[in-house]
């Protein structure tokens, strides 16, 4: 079972690297607003080569985590965070993304944008143009932004179905394989005007992951040294040399 047992630890040690990348790129972008963790799911592969099974370790599926991270009070009024599970959306060069990173900027031509300078959309996937010498704007929580006392337009929230898969846009977009929803009930879901959501990962927990992925990738790579070794000592051993 020497052989096996090599392949056993080097498709563990697959499955280490690729976990060790995506730590990393958490660990990276803790501090990035809206940002949504990368997370791998691994499975265990059976094989049956003789009487006994032999499970491998899968090099793992990766997905974006959906789970909401901290809101912080800025006090700027084109600084807004999501309530609930909604998503902003926003059109990039390459189509509509959606992401939770709503700190806002008004261009000179009056188009909502976001930080990276796309422009922000309402329900029906059109930009919003506010005034740039009216004043600072005030949003609601169902997304109605005014200025001057009236209407210039609604922030668009929307709902990505559960089951969808997700693909980054930027540094927090995502774009996913199943059709956006406007959301209309604003009971549980809205907007905080003056607040923004940071990242959802958990700093102490993926520096812990980060240490013990790279002792278990260090513990695995002993082991097989120690396996090489024993098949190096068997080879001589059955030559006779």
């Amino acid at each position: 079972m020497v052989v096996p047992s090599l392949y056993i630890s080097l498709s563990g040690q697959m499955a280490l690297e690729r976990r060790l990348e995506t730590v990393a790129r958490n660990v990276a972008n803790m501090e990035t607003a809206g940002y949504r963790a990368d997370e791998v799911k691994f499975d265990s592969l059976v094989k049956r080569p003789g009487k006994d099974s032999v499970s491998f370790s899968s090099v793992g599926k990766e997905y974006i985590s959906t789970k909401a991270g901290s809101i912080k009070q800025t006090g700027n009024s084109l600084d807004v965070a999501v309530e609930g599970k909604g998503w902003l959306g926003i059109q990039t060069g390459n189509g509509i993304a959606y992401t939770r990173d709503g700190r806002f900027q008004i261009g000179i031509d009056g188009i909502l944008r976001s930080i990276e300078g796309n422009p922000v959309l309402d329900s029906g996937n059109a930009p919003i143009i506010l005034d740039p010498l009216g004043g600072a704007p005030e949003i609601s929580k169902d997304g109605t932004i005014s200025q001057g006392g009236s209407q210039v337009g609604v922030l668009g929230l929307f709902s990505i179905p559960d089951n969808a898969q997700l693909t980054r846009a930027g540094n927090s977009g995502v774009v996913p394989d199943r059709q956006a929803q406007p959301v209309l009930d604003f009971a549980e879901n809205g907007f905080a005007q003056g607040y923004v959501e940071g990242s959802n990962i958990n700093a102490i927990s993926e520096i812990t992951k980060l240490i013990t992925i790279t002792r278990a990738f260090e513990s695995t790579n002993s082991m097989m040294q120690s396996v090489e070794s024993i098949r190096q000592e068997t080879i001589r051993k059955l030559g006779g040399g």
